[in-house]
């Protein structure tokens, strides 16, 4: 058995992945659908970005449905990552994969990071989802009840709350087969703890019914725990005491996300790290090589990374900013890095628009994933890796996702790691 994990965009394709990699699975992200240059065989875990988030839901649909069919083998299993605040255009998606995959366990919960589903509603830190400003920001007016957004999608839906989930056992296991056998086509699964997502990743594991999940990375990392889940299989371990230790080389931290959770985490990197900053104005981003300041910004990019010192780069905010814009603005700022990337030991990019531009602009394809600094934030390597950058690590994270320290986390590891390494000892997160 094998797993490919369909994302709608890169930092939660990482982000629902790195459980699998964190309990020995070898494990690669990837850009590309097809994952041209990779061999899927020696995968355990494919987590494949669609960037589908800001598309129609009819596109979105049809390159969802396109990528399972591509990534699809025998013995392979699909698990559909969605936002665990229903951004996107998750339930389209569900409906396009549903007819070739079999019941959808729906089950988005991430209990760890305060996200439950009660009646088929969302909570976040116990409060409902529609109260939250991130849902009124793209959903004002929307109930977020799973039942309707997948009904409206075309859906035939069940609801399996937390009493029944917790039987477990066989009556769990005759629960859900009877709603495969009725014809029913999603099935949404009420949780509230890790426990409660546990019982439903032991029981399904092991269904022979026609059935894929559905949820964050909550599910994943359940499913991701459990014993024996794949076949055993060599693999080569990340970062051996046989590598020579790399050169010094800068650290790129680089912010897309403007949300409030990263103001935070970058103004704690800047304390702690006492790394420099520039800030980009949407302006110059907006029009790209045709701004008469895109030369000089190219250059301060370039001078502050010829000092082989760390550097934060974040994009600016103006009166005429929209959140639309947030992969055309992230796609300028790779440009302007571009001519300066292979000075680079380590990139972190929060937002995954801002990773996908970055990694995109110089031709990466597909990360392995090595480990989980902390709950979302997943540091790789290129499964490519250059011959002049054979030590680059990259780290991913969710623009509003993470503890205050985050980025500081993920700075201070991109800076450990190769030392542990070369002296034969392993980071564990």
């Amino acid at each position: 058995m094998s797993m490919l994990i369909i994302a709608d965009d890169l930092s939660g394709a990482a982000d629902c992945a790195i459980g699998f990699a964190s309990a020995g699975h070898r494990t690669v992200v990837t850009l590309d659908v097809p994952a041209h240059g990779l061999d899927a065989h020696t995968a355990d875990v494919i987590a494949a970005d669609t960037d589908t988030r800001r598309l129609t839901p009819a596109a979105a649909a049809q390159r969802t449905a396109a990528a399972w069919q591509a990534l699809r083998a025998p013995g392979r299993r699909l698990y559909k990552k969605i936002d665990s605040t229903l951004r996107g255009n998750w339930a389209a998606e569900v409906a396009a994969l549903q007819p070739l995959a079999g019941l959808a366990i729906v089950a988005p919960a991430f209990p760890a990071t305060g996200r439950t589903l009660r009646g088929g509603r969302v909570f976040v830190q116990g409060e409902p989802l529609e109260a939250t400003d991130t849902w009124k920001l793209e959903n004002a007016g929307r109930a977020a009840d799973l039942h309707a957004m997948l009904a409206e999608a075309g859906l035939s839906t069940a609801q399996l709350d937390v009493d029944a989930l917790r039987e477990g056992g066989e009556a769990l296991v005759a629960r859900i087969a009877a709603v495969a056998a009725s014809g029913t086509q999603a099935l949404v699964v009420d949780a509230e703890t890790g426990s409660d997502l546990l019982t439903l990743a032991q029981v399904t594991t092991q269904m022979d019914d026609a059935l894929f999940w559905v949820g964050s990375g909550g599910l994943a990392r359940e499913i991701a725990s459990l014993e024996d889940l794949f076949e055993a299989r060599e693999t080569a371990k990340a970062g051996s005491a046989s590598q020579s230790p790399p050169e010094p080389a800068p650290v790129l931290v680089l912010v897309g996300s403007l949300s409030a959770v990263s103001e935070r985490q970058c103004a704690m990197l800047r304390d702690r790290a006492g790394m420099a900053e520039l800030t980009v104005p949407p302006a110059v981003l907006r029009e790209c090589e045709r701004h008469a300041d895109w030369p000089a910004w190219q250059a301060r990019i370039g001078a502050a990374l010829a000092t082989r010192a760390d550097l934060l780069l974040r994009i600016g905010r103006d009166n005429a900013f929209d959140p639309a814009e947030g992969a055309l603005l992230s796609a300028a700022l790779a440009a302007l890095v571009k001519p300066h990337f292979a000075a680079l030991g380590g990139l972190i990019a929060t937002g995954g628009e801002t990773a996908r531009a970055m990694l995109s602009a110089v031709g990466i394809g597909s990360v392995e994933l090595i480990a989980e600094i902390e709950a979302g934030v997943a540091v790789g390597k290129p499964v490519e890796a250059s011959a002049l950058q054979p030590h680059l690590r990259i780290v991913t994270k969710a623009g509003a996702f993470g503890t205050d320290h985050a980025l500081f986390a993920a700075w201070r590891y991109l800076h450990e790691a190769p030392a542990a390494a070369s002296a034969g000892t392993g980071l564990h997160h």
